[in-house]
């Protein structure tokens, strides 16, 4: 972020060196950053954890949310289906009911039979 302080007012001027001098005293009062990971790590391992466990990758900072919600999550598997229809031309084809048709089931059904009439009994 820069700002064009030649575009400034006085007035304008001033305000920004206020807010610059509230943020260094702010920034002033933390303490740094080694300081801070240590005792953190020291009261993780106080209570049985590592800051790997409890922030996921050892660093001091978790994860931003969106940077988390973008990760692939992973799925359950779905079990095995019995199939529900059969190609009566070749029984060896079958299909679930699951997922897009198979191609000898959509050519019957576009020459107008219906998907039940090769429903498995």
């Amino acid at each position: 972020m820069s700002i064009d302080v030649n575009s400034l007012s006085a007035k304008e001027l001033e305000s920004l060196i206020s807010k610059a001098k509230k943020r260094k005293t702010t920034l002033a009062k933390r303490k740094p950053v080694s300081v801070v990971k240590k005792k953190l790590a020291a009261q993780a391992k106080a209570e049985g954890y590592t800051l790997a466990e409890l922030f996921g990758s050892g660093t001091s900072t978790p994860r931003a949310p969106a940077a988390a919600g973008k990760a692939k999550k992973a799925r359950k598997p779905l079990g095995k289906v019995a199939p529900k229809y059969r190609n009566p031309a070749n029984p060896s084809e079958t299909w679930t009911g699951r997922g897009k048709q198979p191609r000898w089931l959509a050519a019957y059904t576009s020459a107008g039979r219906t998907v039940d009439e090769f429903a498995i009994k």
